[in-house]
């Protein structure tokens, strides 16, 4: 007989077997684990629902939630925000759709204009659909230069560039050079930057799956950066962060061939991109280095309201917000970020 559950706070020996299911199930990914329940109640101060069916007391699906409430940005619960991917895990239907109607029945209760589930394949024909983000996977090569003469030749130059540079990239967890160049870069596309403390947290709780890559030029200074998650044989290249000299030195693409490289050589299969919206210029860059997107399926239940929510830069009605943002000091703008990034999600 199937049972739900729900993960508890400081369940250890749960979460243990939440992370084993994770670990093994083909449709998981780095952020239906069990950590992102600590993250989403003492970093960013929301309810989480990280649901569990059982079945002969094995766990057979999980749907980890959160609920995000502000009067700027709505009601939502949501698989899972500040991820790219999320939604329900189960080894056969009548695990996920039990944990889905768990989920309806929490978001009408709890007062949610919308349940939204970000799945990386379509569940749902019947629910409204966000047609906006696309993912870029792409395997990797076994030999490193195999890899670099499969990146498309202008690219190519580029990344050549940086290596021609002297660039230097050193792997760690060093939040305080990588938060400056993040906070720095956020700031200048006019984006309220995420608090320190949340890429502390990472680090912390993820330990060996989480490191950060600094790029420095040949004289020390950090021009680049980026947070990386790994999972399974997969590296997700995650948040970044470049200085503005980062472009005349090709930074930025020495990055992202420094990560690959060193996963290729420590056997990682799958480089993932990540998310994009159609039309940016992230997307092209990501097209430019011969990965393909993929559309990614966040369909929608819609309980109090008529449309889809577009809480994003894209949305006309964000562009005055983001010019005054780019204008804010730093030191202000990283201040007040936290508060308002929280709710985003």
């Amino acid at each position: 007989m199937l049972s739900l559950h729900h993960l508890a706070p400081n369940d250890a020996a749960n979460a243990g077997r939440w992370n084993a299911f994770v670990q093994s199930a083909p449709q998981a990914t780095f952020f239906h684990r069990a950590e992102w329940r600590t993250i989403m109640l003492d970093v960013f101060r929301h309810r989480a629902y990280f649901l569990y069916a059982e079945r002969d007391h094995d766990i057979v699906g999980i749907l980890p939630l959160a609920e995000v409430n502000s009067r700027l940005f709505g009601h939502a619960l949501t698989s899972l925000p500040f991820a790219v991917y999320g939604g329900v895990v189960a080894v056969d239907e009548e695990a996920a759709s039990a944990l889905e109607a768990e989920a309806e029945r929490i978001g009408r209760e709890c007062g949610a204009e919308h349940l939204e589930l970000r799945h990386l394949v379509p569940r749902h024909a019947d629910w409204p659909r966000q047609d906006l983000y696309v993912t870029f996977r792409k395997a990797i090569l076994p030999e490193e230069e195999a890899n670099m003469l499969a990146i498309p030749r202008k690219q190519r130059a580029m990344v050549r560039k940086g290596i021609q540079n002297g660039l230097i990239g050193e792997i760690g967890q060093d939040v305080e050079t990588f938060f400056a160049l993040y906070a720095d870069n956020v700031h200048r596309h006019g984006t309220p930057a995420l608090p320190k403390a949340y890429f502390a947290a990472l680090c912390a709780l993820f330990g060996d799956a989480v490191d950060i890559l600094i790029v420095r030029t040949p004289q020390g200074e950090a021009i680049s950066g980026v947070l990386s998650f790994y999972f399974r044989d997969e590296v997700l290249p995650y948040y970044a962060g470049d200085a503005e000299s980062a472009r005349q030195l090709a930074g930025n693409d020495f990055k992202y061939w420094e990560l690959m490289r060193r996963a290729c050589r420590r056997g990682f299969k799958v480089f993932d991109y990540g998310r994009s919206k159609k039309g940016t210029g992230s997307y092209s860059f990501k097209k430019n280095w011969g990965f393909e997107p993929a559309d990614l399926h966040y369909e929608y239940r819609l309980f109090k309201r008529d449309s889809i929510p577009q809480n994003n830069p894209a949305n006309a009605k964000f562009r005055l917000f983001i010019a005054l943002w780019r204008k804010m000091p730093l030191a202000l703008a990283n201040r007040l970020g936290p508060h308002i990034v929280r709710n985003l999600g």
